[in-house]
């Protein structure tokens, strides 16, 4: 990780710390000969000062992930720059524990102790780190790791533990070392975090708050104390922020992020209260200092981070004002869309839709594809480019598989697509930010992600892990583009997904809307495929046949189905016909007869709830994410055998804010030019919930 880190990264993180510790060195020595001090404060004011300039990685990472924005933007440069400033703090805190307890006894046992502490990394880098990748060249894709691997890393860990304490170190000090040799990502990391993580989280560290709780005194502080502590550490808090923010603004960032930057990087946590208890065990501090300094640390730490999560949305990245849909998208151009894939055995169904979607010379089609990990045993997210001249790391292994089929189709349709790879690990709660963020630096016009439950070939229904859901509904709520969620039961899998197929069979519904419209321009788009044929039915309300005001919605939606009548039907083999229905009743009956007459069905997923078509079917609504007509078809009392995408047009956003607007925004198009029209807000489209 260290060598990824940029310029940036570094100088924000080198500057973090010599900018704190040289200013707050020189206000306490001001302090030390101005003001007169208690024997106690007086011998600590200089260990103090340092020890308020230093900056732990690990205490970072965990408020990042408090926050949900380990994979920000924010998230990844806070990440490395605390990585570089820790390591300069921890070299510097060690370095000043070996001088002092080498000044306690004899001054030769401070090069003894420097010595011992080389030996120690060296052992730890040499031997044991190649041990472990040992342990993961002999564990078997797929399979866990073996419980005695297992116990050798626990001996490994009790060994590093106990030489720490030897050598006159704190204890955590070679573990710490371990950690960071450890293997990341599974196997051997996520088998150590599957086995330890619930019992450190729910006994460990509890027990270790409350027996450090107990020896905080509030009765014995002295007044001078807090003063004197109090003022250096708002001294070390503006001089950190302030040489956090000063070089993140010279290099362009904004105001905001690099404001939240600072308070990120002045955060404390467990690991400078193992410090002070440490220091306190040196006689450095006494349990006096020790109590106003951690409570001060906590009180510090408790202000600054809910003002960074009141000031930093990382949503706000995504807002475009831009058209990128499908149906806005200039038909001879290249088109860019989207796949988020959570595992292996949705890329034949990914590569029969990108095949669907008729990538030709003359139309071409540049395609990303996500491969989307949870992330376990690791310490940061991760977002990994796949080059065809690089090859994949023993950890990527998972992807493999996926990189291939995707490579394989690429070499097969030459000069209609390209395909660029990625392998994105991050928490399921953040992982939407690594879709949306890639969508809108690509600048794509389509996301398609998986729904969360998938049919095997028994039409046995497999649910993905619960957290996937929730990432579909977060990516329907804050893509900067248009979104499908495509509901595969297997008529686009069932087939070689490396060549194209003979011919597909597409059907669309269509009913109203922003949503259907989006459907629609993707239909026409595998339409023009000559082994496709599309069939459009729509539906429409018999109660309104005979009403004479058109609005601007009706004449949207007139627009596009007259262009694919001209362009489609009669020409190629398409067949557009209509339904009319009175009530909910009919509705459901129009498409439970399409269910099984296609390879695919296309519809939108916003209809009007408060229509007599759709009367009633909201009590009715398994999954809010698909829309009225998407849940009919992939209900758990369907009987429908037939692959379903979902479609929603882009939703804009307030500018000003940073919000969706309260009045969705529609397009019209002319021969001229397009004008933005704004629509009444409609609270009965049936969204996911917290979509406006």
């Amino acid at each position: 990780m260290v060598k990824r880190t940029g310029r940036k990264a570094v100088v924000i993180g080198v500057v973090s710390f010599l900018v704190p510790i040289t200013f707050n060195t020189m206000v306490a020595g001001i302090i030390k000969k101005s003001v007169k001090l208690n024997q106690q404060l007086q011998q600590s004011i200089f260990f103090i000062s340092t020890f308020l300039s230093s900056t732990s990685f690990h205490v970072v990472v965990c408020v990042l992930a408090d926050l949900h924005l380990l994979n920000s933007e924010l998230g990844r440069l806070a990440t490395s720059s605390s990585l570089i400033s820790g390591m300069v703090s921890w070299f510097c805190i060690t370095a000043t524990y070996t001088i002092i307890q080498g000044a306690i006894g004899k001054a030769e046992n401070v090069i003894w102790m420097f010595l011992s502490i080389s030996c120690l990394v060296m052992i730890i880098v040499y031997i044991l780190r190649p041990v472990m990748f040992m342990i993961v060249r002999h564990t078997t894709e797929g399979k866990s790791v073996r419980e005695g691997h297992i116990l050798i890393i626990l001996v490994m860990f009790l060994g590093c533990l106990f030489v720490s304490e030897f050598i006159g170190q704190h204890m955590i000090m070679g573990p710490m070392f371990l950690g960071m040799a450890t293997p990341a990502g599974p196997p051997l990391g996520s088998a150590l975090v599957n086995k330890l993580d619930s019992y450190v989280s729910s006994v460990l560290l509890p027990s270790y708050f409350a027996l450090t709780g107990s020896t905080i005194n509030i009765l014995n502080i002295d007044a001078q104390s807090v003063v004197i502590i109090g003022f250096l550490y708002l001294c070390n808090f503006v001089l950190k922020v302030s040489a956090v923010v000063l070089p993140a603004l010279y290099c362009n960032m904004p105001v905001v992020d690099a404001l939240s930057l600072g308070l990120i990087l002045s955060a404390h946590g467990i690991m400078d209260v193992l410090i002070l208890q440490h220091a306190m065990n040196l006689r450095l501090i006494n349990q006096e200092l020790f109590t106003i300094m951690s409570l001060s640390l906590v009180l510090l730490t408790g202000i600054t981070t809910p003002f960074v999560k009141y000031m930093y949305k990382p949503s706000k990245r995504y807002i475009s004002q831009r058209k990128r849909t499908i149906q806005h998208a200039q038909t001879e151009a290249e088109l860019r869309m989207l796949a988020g894939i959570y595992s292996q055995y949705q890329t034949p169904s990914i590569i029969s839709l990108l095949d669907l979607s008729n990538p030709t010379p003359e139309s071409p089609i540049c395609f990303y594809v996500v491969h989307l990990e949870e992330l376990i045993g690791r310490s940061a997210p991760l977002l990994i480019t796949h080059r065809p001249d690089r090859k994949i790391s023993s950890q990527m292994q998972g992807s493999q598989r996926m990189i291939n089929a995707f490579r394989l189709y690429e070499e097969s349709n030459e000069g209609g697509v390209v395909v660029n790879l990625f392998t994105a690990i991050s928490p399921y709660v953040t992982m939407h930010d690594e879709i949306c963020s890639l969508a809108s630096e690509k600048r794509v016009s389509l996301v398609i992600i998986p729904f969360h439950k998938q049919w095997s070939s028994s039409t046995q229904v497999e649910e993905l892990p619960r957290p996937v859901r929730s990432v579909n509904q977060q990516i329907l709520q804050h893509a900067p583009c248009s979104v499908g969620i495509l509901v595969d039961r297997g008529t686009l899998s069932g087939q070689s997904s490396t060549s194209s197929r003979s011919s597909y069979s597409v059907g669309v519904v269509f009913v109203e809307g922003p949503d259907d419209r989006e459907a629609l321009a993707l239909a026409m788009r595998m339409g023009e495929n000559p082994n496709t044929k599309i069939t459009l039915t729509r539906l429409v309300d018999s109660n309104k046949k005979t009403r004479q005001v058109v609005t601007i919605n009706q004449e949207l939606d007139e627009r596009i189905i007259e262009d694919f009548r001209v362009a489609h039907v009669g020409e190629k083999d398409h067949v557009y016909k209509e339904e009319y229905v009175r009530d909910s009743v009919e509705t459901v009956g129009v498409i439970r007869s399409m269910e099984n007459s296609y390879d695919l069905i296309l519809v939108g997923k916003c209809h009007d709830s408060n229509s007599p078509m759709f009367m009633g079917l909201t009590e009715w609504n398994e999954f809010p994410e698909l829309g009225f007509v998407g849940d009919m078809l992939a209900s758990s009392d369907s009987g429908c055998k037939v692959s379903v995408l979902v479609l929603q047009q882009q939703v804009t956003f307030d500018k000003s804010n940073h919000t969706k607007t309260g009045s969705p925004r529609y397009w019209m198009e002319d021969d001229y030019s397009s004008v933005a029209v704004d629509m009444p807000q409609r609270f009965d489209r049936v969204c996911p919930e917290n979509y406006y």
